[in-house]
């Protein structure tokens, strides 16, 4: 049987996942997406996995996608129906993955 895995990362980790888990054997798809609170860019990678090779995998994902701080400003609304803006520093964690498991029923390759 395989798995789907799905895994959603920061486009910083992307290039340096693609490259671990192709050396080890995976065959992956690369999605450019965005989203997240910081509506930055992300990418989708997209991997068809052996049942007996998901722990691996999944291994490679957490050793190349650490969640770190980031600095990122916030706009707070000041003075209600004045409209003004005003931005202050707040401190975000980025980074990691964020990993779906799929069942898969069927895999062809023509």
């Amino acid at each position: 049987m395989m798995k789907l895995i799905v895994a959603i990362v920061q486009d910083e980790d992307a290039s340096r996942l693609i490259g671990n888990l192709m050396n080890d054997g995976f065959s992956v798809t690369k999605l450019a997406t965005t989203g997240g609170f910081l509506k930055s860019g992300n990418t989708t990678i997209l991997a068809g996995v052996e049942d007996n090779r998901v722990q691996e995998c999944l291994g490679i994902i957490e050793k190349v996608c650490k969640s770190r701080k980031q600095i990122a400003t916030s706009p707070v609304t000041m003075g209600g129906s004045s409209g003004m803006y005003a931005s202050y520093p707040i401190e975000v964690t980025v980074g990691g993955a964020t990993v779906f498991i799929l069942a898969v029923d069927q895999f062809v390759k023509y």
